[in-house]
């Protein structure tokens, strides 16, 4: 699909990645942004329409999608990091994870699906969700299982055309990583490449080196890349 002429909702539009979506949304040429976030008062980009939507929530979601039904390009971006591990962590933290990324994403999902025959959905993914790293476990399984669900919602809205792709990224530099010290790339740079992919019709996006590096280990040796994140 073409990002100009296309009306679009993205979650967790307040900030991060969900804020640089709209802005590029915006300046190619969408003809209307729904910009969505539990506290939509903190929505500041002008040009949009800012709905409350809470993804935990199925009855926001309803309601969300009651509001915008000419929907054509769903950008399921809103997301939270816990830094739970997995064996000691706080099970009622883990669970919220796994509430957002992928619960909350597939009833996005299946509340717009209707609306998205011949139209596009692009789920916010990471590498993180192809390994796992202390302090991140807990993230990284809901990414992994949002990465399954992508593929298998890809599949079963084939049948109305419904493109579905994944982005996914290292770390990109917004406040979801503000205790992060590694590399991390613009917000720019991963939604540039993300609309791009759209317009492109690819399956997946890798936005930048890591995702491709990580992407490339999967057929390989898991040992090998394991001793590679510790080598010094």
């Amino acid at each position: 699909m073409k990002i100009s002429g296309s009306v679009a909702l993205v979650t967790g539009a307040n900030r991060g990645l969900g804020k640089q979506f709209v802005a590029s949304l915006l300046d190619r040429g969408a003809t209307k942004v729904y910009a969505t976030a539990r506290r939509p008062e903190l929505i500041t980009i002008p040009g949009v329409i800012a709905l409350r939507l809470d993804i935990t929530d199925p009855t926001s979601i309803a309601a969300a999608a009651a509001a915008a039904p000419d929907v054509n390009l769903l950008i399921n971006n809103a997301g939270i990091a816990t830094g739970q591990s997995l064996i000691t962590g706080d099970l009622a933290e883990i669970r919220r994870e796994m509430d957002t990324h992928f619960y909350g994403t597939l009833n996005m999902i299946r509340a717009f699906a209707p609306h998205l025959a011949e139209g596009t959905i692009l789920n916010v993914l990471s590498a993180l969700s192809w390994f796992s790293l202390n302090g991140s476990n807990a993230y990284s399984a809901a990414k992994a299982a949002a990465w399954s669900l992508t593929n298998g919602v890809r599949l079963e809205l084939a049948a109305q055309n419904t493109q579905v792709t994944a982005l996914h990224l290292g770390a990109a530099d917004t406040d979801l990583t503000a205790r992060y010290n590694g590399p991390k790339i613009p917000p720019l740079q991963a939604v540039t490449a993300a609309l791009d992919g759209i317009e492109t019709g690819q399956l997946e996006v890798l936005a930048d080196d890591w995702s491709r590096h990580v992407k490339a280990s999967l057929a390989g040796d898991p040992a090998a890349f394991y001793a590679s994140m510790t080598a010094p």
